[in-house]
């Protein structure tokens, strides 16, 4: 049985609560046992809460210090369009970016020939041995057009590289390799322009020098990778050799006794020279590839890691080993290795490879990859991507009249895509290809003008690319062409708006170089200009324009390909100005 104030506790706990304060109330000296009996538990909780309420206040302390008080670091207010003008000058085709000034935007890296620099700088031809006219090299703030360095660097240019490393602890990290004429060969500090090194060439009177400069493995272990310049010289033969099989002459019959009057044909060879790339200086003598090529050669690494120079030479593909052209010049074979499989390809006599052209061979391109990257052979008739170790076609060559170098890009999200110019002028065509399977993912007419400039594309936050391309300023017309008015376009297209081009700009100037750049991270597309005159023997006006491409969008002009979709013009000019660039990966 329950006694009668539990009974009361379970009816009334209310009244039996207040009972309890009371009594504790009243009696003080008991309330005072219990605090000094509460269990540490409790105490810890409340050092807990007072350390929180203090990190708390730290951190919102730190947070009004750094938002309020320490200034932010300037950022540099980057122009949307600027321009450059040099009068009675001559602009070379080259074109860099690179960020110089140390600002985290793209710099702009261009050559002139000009009797002095501009009013900034005090350096002429004069000062830096050249008679006038000479060439100089400038580089201009990406932000607002204002010159970082210029100066004189050689009588003329033949051959230029930018971004060439050097060797650490070097006082330049990396530097511009100019190959000039008649005899220089210089290095710049790409970040000050002050000269790194700077000697004569080797190379003999007759000699033409081939594109492009090629940065081959460190053979003199000094940190950096060391630089092979090719060039073309036409060999004599000499009559007494013409009576032999391996040569042949053009002499009449009636002229076998007097073969001193025929005409014997003249052999052009390729040879190769390498030079150190931290000093400049020739490493071995000079080696002959044993045939005849062009421009347009490409360093290629097989899956084995062995070293390969491809280039074109008329209709046939033709490869010479950088470890057989090192045992020529230095008489040892280096650090470089040799593939049995190629080696069993190439002619040991002629040097070339199968032909897998159908006419002659204009391009030669890596697809973006790692060792073994596949390549991209584009003939005058046809193009097809071969295996970057067998060397066989990856799909059935495809059909075109290509006079100018394809662009790659993507099309699809992450899929790697071509684009092909396909013939000129009126009938010209820009055809999409998937490069993994051949297959024309769009095909877009766009005629344009002879001698237009080369077309480039810029990577979007979609996973896809935008396209530049220059066309006539009219579509569909030819009264241009017909006047005479060579007025260039700039269109711009994207993938998810596939019968659509914007046309952003037009310009009624020789183009001399053009390139789409990315100026900042996710934020600066911009597109470069280099204009001046056609004749490199006459003089004129050259300029050096930067337009950035979201501001031209606003005002440019939507040209339909099809029939229109349901979208508006303005609401399409709403689409591109809301696209978002990002880095190569």
């Amino acid at each position: 049985m329950l006694d009668h104030k539990d009974l009361e506790a379970e009816i009334h706990p209310l009244k039996n609560e207040e009972r309890k304060s009371q009594e504790n109330l009243g009696n003080p000296s008991k309330n005072e046992d219990n605090v000094k009996s509460a269990p540490p538990q409790s105490r810890l909780s409340r050092c807990r809460a007072a350390a929180f309420f203090l990190s708390l206040f730290l951190c919102l302390f730190v947070v009004f210090v750094v938002s309020f008080v320490i200034p932010c670091p300037d950022r540099p207010a980057s122009q949307r369009m600027w321009r450059i003008d040099y009068s009675a000058a001559v602009i070379y085709d080259f074109l860099a970016v690179d960020d110089i000034n140390g600002d985290r935007i793209q710099d702009v890296l261009f050559l002139y020939k000009n009797t002095n620099s501009s009013n900034n700088f005090s350096r002429s031809c004069v000062d830096e041995g050249f008679s006038s006219p000479c060439t100089f090299a400038a580089a201009v703030s990406g932000a607002n057009g204002s010159t970082l360095w210029e100066r004189p660097v050689a009588q003329d240019v033949a051959l230029v590289e930018c971004a060439v490393p050097q060797p650490r602890g070097s006082e330049a990290p990396s530097a511009c390799i100019l190959v000039g004429r008649p005899s220089s060969f210089i290095a710049v500090n790409l970040f000050t322009g002050e000269t790194l090194w700077n000697h004569s060439s080797s190379f003999s009177g007759n000699a033409s020098i081939l594109s492009p400069l090629l940065q081959v493995p460190d053979v003199d272990g000094d940190g950096a990778p060391d630089l092979l310049v090719l060039t073309q010289e036409r060999e004599e033969v000499h009559p007494s050799l013409a009576l032999l099989p391996s040569h042949e002459a053009t002499c009449h019959t009636a002229l076998l006794y007097l073969p001193i009057c025929c005409h014997f044909p003249d052999r052009i060879r390729v040879s190769g020279h390498l030079y150190s790339g931290s000093t400049g200086h020739q490493i071995g003598l000079r080696g002959s590839l044993g045939v005849d090529g062009e421009s347009g050669f490409l360093l290629h690494v097989t899956r084995t890691g062995a070293h390969y120079i491809l280039f074109p030479c008329a209709s046939s593909l033709c490869g010479c080993s950088v470890k057989g052209l090192y045992e020529k010049v230095t008489g040892s074979g280096g650090p470089f290795k040799s593939d049995p499989h190629w080696e069993s390809m190439l002619n040991a006599t002629t040097r070339r490879m199968l032909s897998h052209s159908s006419g002659a061979v204009r391009y030669l391109m890596h697809v973006p990859g790692n060792a073994g990257a596949d390549v991209l052979l584009v003939g005058s008739e046809a193009f097809v991507l071969l295996d970057g170790q067998e060397l066989t076609p990856r799909w059935t060559p495809k059909a075109a009249h290509v006079l100018r170098k394809p662009i790659f890009g993507r099309y699809k999200p992450d899929t790697l895509a071509v684009a092909v110019e396909n013939g000129t002028g009126t009938d010209r065509q820009i055809l999409f290809l998937d490069l993994g399977t051949g297959a024309v993912l769009c095909s877009l007419a766009l005629p344009s003008l002879p001698g237009g400039p080369l077309s480039a594309s810029l990577p979007t936050a979609d996973h896809r690319s935008a396209f530049f391309f220059w066309g006539l300023h009219e579509l569909g017309s030819t009264s241009e062409t017909e006047t005479g008015e060579a007025r260039h376009s700039l269109y711009m297209f994207h993938p998810t708006l596939p019968r659509v081009l914007l046309e952003l700009a037009n310009v009624s100037t020789h183009i001399v170089a053009f390139d789409a750049v990315l100026f900042e991270p996710s934020r600066h597309a911009a597109y470069i200009l280099l204009t001046g005159p056609a004749d490199s023997e006459a003089p004129g006006l050259v300029s050096v324009i930067k337009h950035k491409v979201r501001d031209l969008v606003p005002s440019s002009r939507v040209v339909r390909l099809g029939e229109g979709g349901p979208d508006s013009d303005q609401a399409i000019r709403d689409r591109f100005s809301r696209l978002r660039y990002q880095s190569e990966a």
